[in-house]
């Protein structure tokens, strides 16, 4: 099934970039905008499955991007949304997981000249999981944490964790950690019982893991 793609960057070269290359690789393409004012508007007519966004967009390229992203998800609450940056700005990534939990990613902008893990990025987000971008998870990795369940959990899960919050299968996470699939299964279910997740699917439930580790970190 063909993927509809609208794509919102101020950039020309950029985006117009970016269209071609998610055009050479199978989506569909309905849309670009270098505003936010009218995306509301160009999701209705064109009900796209992803939108994809630059967070800092005119006029005060601040988080024009980020807010219509939210505004998007309200109105198509569907939709799948990808935030690209060109800075690394956690607290951004960690207000849009958490108040947008599903289909979801936030990228930096240099992933995009890595086509196979841009659209790994994007199949995981339309499949309804999360992605943040390696550098924003390891910004994160380094803060310090409120006192909570993630305490419960070995150097080896919080390991396995992070790889996760990037948005990564159980085969990546194997290969990246050089354990064994069954490993890797093991430690993905000791995770989801310390933190008592809730009984659901395994991909709902990895969604929660990263919400938990987001919201334990201090501002």
């Amino acid at each position: 099934m063909t993927r509809r793609v609208l794509i919102a960057d101020d950039a020309t070269l950029f985006r117009q970039g970016l269209a071609s290359l998610l055009t050479d690789q199978g989506f569909d393409v309905v849309a670009t905008t270098d505003r936010v004012q009218h995306l509301t508007q160009l999701a209705e007519g064109h009900r796209p499955d992803l939108a994809i966004l630059d967070i800092r967009m005119p006029p005060t390229h601040t988080t024009e991007g980020l807010e219509a992203a939210l505004e998007l998800r309200r109105h198509s609450p569907g939709m799948a949304i990808l935030i690209l940056s060109q800075y690394v700005e956690a607290r951004y990534a960690t207000e849009l997981l958490t108040q947008e939990p599903t289909g979801v990613g936030y990228l930096l902008k240099q992933r995009v000249s890595d086509v196979d893990a841009l659209l790994a990025a994007l199949h995981r987000i339309l499949a309804g999981g999360s992605v943040i971008d390696p550098e924003v998870v390891s910004l994160l990795i380094g803060r310090k944490r409120r006192p909570g369940p993630l305490e419960r959990l070995t150097e080896r899960e919080r390991s396995v964790l992070e790889l996760m919050a990037q948005g990564r299968a159980n085969p990546g996470i194997a290969d990246q950690l050089a354990l064994s699939l069954r490993t890797v299964e093991t430690h993905v279910r000791s995770i989801f019982t310390k933190l008592d997740l809730p009984n659901a699917s395994n991909d709902h439930r990895r969604v929660l893991a990263v919400l938990t580790y987001l919201q334990q970190l201090d501002p």
